[in-house]
């Protein structure tokens, strides 16, 4: 009868209706629309990268957004909401308490530091989906190529609005429009010395603390990724320098602009993470990439600033074999080395 049951499982999953792809020719034209001819691209304040060493940790945990810390300990729900939760208010009061008690701790104690880096790129959109960054505003030496994917899957029509097949190259001025546009990166990583405090916890066979000290570590880098996102907006790139948001707003991503970090719905590919830490030098601040593109330490973050007003956060999807094609000959590389990247999305 189970055998049966898994049967009927596995043929429900065989028979579940693919959404069917567009050719690539056809979501290009269906592009995010943005009317280029009435926008001013804002100008940050500086071009290159900027370091923020041994940041301020109390600046830092004005930022953190507690809803993921929860979940490290198998507890479902919203946060505060989770406190006052009929099944596991209990519980995540005290284990709330516990890291509160923590944080403090391992701020007086300097127990981990925290640095990062930002930094801007003159850039513009080139065939359709890739994003070229330039060393200077010259705009004749390129930096880096940020390759995009397209969204395939069948759009359809919204009180007689098409659904836009985005990528998010979209967002960025086109080099045939003339405008000279910006995009940002940043790198930040609260993990440093991470290791040795949790050796101590672990030698002292005290794994609830070694757990809770790595959960915190994370949710610093998270804060920080916050927190320099906020400064760029408000003051280094400037374009929202009126904004008035309070912690809950921008962890509810109500602010202009996106931050996609690769290896997320929009920006899939892990790989350009290899030509972000080169230029950037992430090095300099002891943050690393392993051979499967994951950073050391654990605890950090990277990505991308888009400043445009419409740009947003959107989930790629799956991609068919003519875009999978185009993209092994723009970026040069065989075919199925691609494909083994974009394997999830295949």
């Amino acid at each position: 009868e189970l055998n049966a049951d898994y049967d009927k499982v596995r043929l429900q999953h065989a028979n579940k209706k693919q959404v069917p792809l567009w050719p690539l020719a056809k979501v290009r034209a269906n592009k995010t629309p943005i009317d280029w001819t009435n926008y001013t691209p804002p100008v940050p304040k500086f071009i290159g990268r900027r370091v923020f060493k041994n940041f301020d940790l109390t600046e830092l945990a004005k930022y953190i957004d507690w809803g993921p810390f929860f979940q490290t300990w198998d507890l479902a729900g919203p946060f505060p909401a989770i406190l006052k939760d009929e099944v596991v208010g209990t519980e995540a009061v005290r284990v709330y308490a516990d890291a509160k008690r923590m944080l403090q701790r391992l701020i007086e104690g300097r127990w981990l530091s925290a640095s990062g880096i930002v930094g801007f790129w003159p850039a513009n959109t080139v065939n359709d989906d890739d994003i070229e960054l330039y060393t200077d505003d010259t705009r004749t030496e390129v930096a880096m190529t940020w390759y995009g994917m397209r969204q395939q899957t069948e759009k359809q029509a919204i009180d007689g609005v098409m659904r836009p097949s985005r990528c998010l190259a979209d967002f960025v001025a086109p080099k045939d429009s003339g405008l000279k546009d910006y995009v940002g990166m940043f790198a930040v990583t609260a993990g440093l010395g991470v290791e040795k405090r949790e050796k101590f916890f672990i030698d002292d066979l005290d794994d609830y603390s070694a757990i809770m000290f790595k959960a915190l570590a994370d949710r610093l880098a998270e804060a920080f990724a916050e927190s320099l996102h906020h400064r760029v907006r408000t003051d280094l790139w400037g374009y929202a320098a009126d904004e008035q948001l309070s912690i809950d707003d921008m962890v509810a991503e109500k602010y202009r602009g996106i931050r996609p970090a690769p290896g997320y719905p929009a920006c899939p590919d892990h790989s350009v993470k290899r030509e972000m830490f080169e230029v950037m030098q992430c090095a300099d601040i002891g943050m690393t990439l392993t051979e499967s593109l994951a950073m050391t330490p654990a605890a950090s973050v990277s990505g991308f600033y888009l400043a445009h007003p419409d740009a947003t956060y959107f989930n790629v999807g799956k991609i068919g074999h003519d875009q999978l094609v185009d993209q092994a000959a723009r970026r040069r590389q065989s075919e199925s080395e691609l494909e083994r990247l974009l394997a999830p999305n295949l």
